[in-house]
């Protein structure tokens, strides 16, 4: 039987005729309008064109990564570009640690089958290196580019830099940014810039970023944008100033997210008028710059505006995500705004947000600032997969709360599902042992912060252990301890320590320790008060008065503590003297929120109900009498231990009886 004929070879396809099927696969609506073109491409014997496989391998590569692969195996010529290409599908914006992995290999196929790396192909390669985990082979693709002269070019070593910076080896991104020489264009200035903010080492970063004005390198938008979070304390404000300045200079005045980056840069370095300013100044605000303006309000201790600032978002249908609930949160914490914590809350699951690790963490902890523990602890429970984070929340809670106990059965619940605790949590656990006298377990816990867990100590340990210890009157442990430590103590360790010394009456240690202090410089205000509060106690009256003076010459205040309860009707502040005076300057009394003439008269109803308790016999009055007027439980003896929580709840029913009146 004959064999069937050969196929006739198909004709050369023109250039023209190519270019015509170039341009089809370039504009192209969707991955689907591309499969009709290649399909007539391979039948016209136009597939097998170096110059077509390129552009459909790029078309495709964005919508359907397998297809996109396929058409890269099919390739009869694969240069350098058709592999980038490919690299870049598969690390694009890192869309996952699988195919950051994929990157990584295609990149070892690229060189072992002979192609020489480009320029283009490092920035590609490097961070795919960074999300897969690869640090070996990021430094191996490091000596390739140094092998290839291709060390030095500005994108390349601006992708070096990025890579060692996001691995901590920050050492490393400086080396490569100084052997850059020549090429330390703006990409590497601000690819620096950005590795020392990414790392925390925001003095570094502002000393680099004043390198590189006296250079006459301009900064773009990257760079500002890159720079400006370094920006958190007060004294670099004058920094944060002259970078707005080169804002407006370079016309960078319009651009959103930069106007965002300044508010938050604004806000961090106290400055919350000029941050605000350029709120209202904004043409178009997103969804960022309401959360930057929700969490600067909230950082600054304002909660009863961040609430209302979204409320305003609300109103506006601006929307809200993960990150703003999680700042509303932290400002109903801060305000004891339990009613608007617990809308916050419902709106978190109806919006199926409360699923989120975040959320939960944040929630209870506001629960448990506002006194409902239980509600807290129903939130814990009810959390899946719960980090160290979500471990020291609820341990914090029950710390703050009172019950040693529960913190510590949590401690040891922790540890045996494999969590490792962090700093936080051994404060927590600290102060549960210091609540209730637990002083061996204490320091049982503190040694193991060094011995089982290899960390060091940080402040908030060594003050909970001289606070610790001097509750126990163990004052000379508490000072070896101090004198012990490895980081310079700071006013709470000391303001421990002369705590303890008052407590047991120990007047000659706290004024070794307090002329320590003072001989040094330290203008705390709580080092002064402690000691003038001791003297008193002792009788010391001169000496008491001696610290007054010296305080009122050096101009000293002492900033008053203030209780704030938020009812559904107003926000009140409690404070131990009326004419007290905050931080903000602001007048504090006991006051309906929106009456400043009745400010006084819940005083002089407390001294009311104090007269109606001492004319009153102790009855139980079973159920609170309802605000209307309507009439309580028959009223029966009640025993003594309950006396003073009767009268509690008597005077609770007559001030909120009073506020019902307005």
């Amino acid at each position: 039987m004959p064999s069937p004929p050969a196929p006739a070879p198909l004709p050369i396809p023109s250039a023209a005729l190519v270019q015509h099927y170039i341009r089809l696969v370039i504009t192209a609506a969707s991955f689907r309008c591309l499969l009709p073109i290649h399909a007539r491409a391979v039948v016209l014997g136009i597939s097998a064109n170096p110059a077509f496989a390129t552009s459909l391998l790029a078309a495709a590569a964005p919508g359907c990564l397998a297809y996109a692969q396929k058409v890269f195996d099919a390739a009869p010529c694969r240069d350098a570009y058709m592999w980038n290409t490919l690299l870049r599908a598969h690390a694009h914006v890192h869309s996952s640690h699988h195919h950051a992995a994929d990157a990584v290999a295609l990149y070892k196929r690229m060189r072992a089958a002979g192609v020489d790396p480009d320029h283009y192909t490092y920035p590609i390669v490097l961070p795919a290196c960074v999300a897969a985990r690869a640090p070996r082979l990021g430094r191996a693709a490091h000596a390739d580019a140094v092998r290839f002269a291709l060390a030095r070019d500005r994108f390349a070593s601006s992708a070096l830099i990025a890579m060692y910076c996001q691995e901590g080896e920050v050492a490393d991104a400086e080396r490569v940014f100084a052997e850059s020489g020549d090429a330390q264009k703006v990409v590497s200035w601000t690819s620096m810039v950005a590795g020392y903010a990414q790392n925390c080492l925001f003095g570094e970063a502002v000393a680099l970023f004043g390198v590189m004005v006296a250079k006459g390198v301009l900064p773009n938008v990257i760079t500002l944008i890159s720079f400006l979070p370094c920006l958190q304390r007060q004294e670099w404000l004058p920094v944060g100033e002259m970078v707005h300045g080169f804002v407006v200079k370079l016309g960078f005045d319009a651009n959103t997210p930069m106007v965002n980056a300044l508010i938050s840069m604004y806000g961090k370095c106290g400055s919350v008028p000029m941050a605000k300013a350029l709120f209202h100044g904004m043409s178009r605000r997103t969804l960022v710059s309401w959360n930057t303006m929700v969490a600067i309000y909230e950082q600054h201790g304002d909660g009863v505006q961040a609430i209302n600032f979204f409320r305003r978002m609300l109103t506006e249908k601006v929307g809200f995500d993960c990150v703003t609930l999680l700042s509303v949160l932290s400002a109903c914490a801060r305000s004891g705004a339990l009613v608007t914590g617990r809308w916050v809350h419902e709106l978190a699951k109806s919006h199926g947000l409360d699923t989120d690790a975040r959320i939960c963490n944040v929630l209870v902890d506001m629960y448990a600032k506002c006194g409902e523990i239980a509600y807290a602890r129903e939130v814990f429970d009810g959390l899946h997969g719960r980090s160290v984070v979500s471990w020291s929340a609820m341990i914090n809670a029950y710390a703050n709360h009172g019950e040693p106990d529960e913190a510590l059965n949590l401690f040891s619940m922790m540890k045996g599902e494999g969590v490792r605790p962090n700093s936080f949590t051994f404060t927590a656990v600290l102060m549960a042992c210091g609540h209730s006298g637990l002083v061996d377990e204490g320091l049982k816990h503190f040694n193991s912060i060094s011995t089982d867990y290899k960390m060091s100590p940080i402040l908030e340990h060594y003050a909970c252990m001289v606070d610790m210890l001097g509750r126990a009157g163990r004052l000379t442990e508490a000072y070896g301890i101090i004198r012990g430590m490895s980081i310079r103590p700071d006013k709470c360790v000391w303001g421990a320590f002369l705590g303890g010394c008052r407590l047991h009456g120990m007047v000659e240690l706290a004024e070794y320790v307090a002329k320590e202090l003072f001989s040094s410089g330290s203008n705390d205000v709580t080092f002064y008060v402690l000691m003038a509060n001791m003297y008193f106690e002792a009788g010391m009256l001169e000496d008491a008065e001696r610290i007054r003076v010296t305080m009122k010459e050096m101009d000293l205040k002492k900033t008053t503590g203030h209780s704030l309860v938020c009812t559904d009707r107003e926000r009140i502040a409690v404070v131990s003297r009326p004419d007290a005076v905050t931080e903000e300057g602001e007048k504090i009394k006991i006051y309906p929120y929106n009456s400043d003439l009745l400010a006084f008269a819940p005083l002089e109803l407390l001294d009311l109900a104090m007269d109606w308790d001492a004319k009153m016999p102790s009855w139980d009055l079973g159920t609170v009498v309802s605000p209307s007027g309507e009439a309580a439980t028959a009223a029966t003896p009640c025993s003594t231990s309950s006396l003073a929580h009767q009268r509690a709840r008597r005077r609770l029913w007559l001030l909120r009886r009073w506020w019902l009146r307005y």
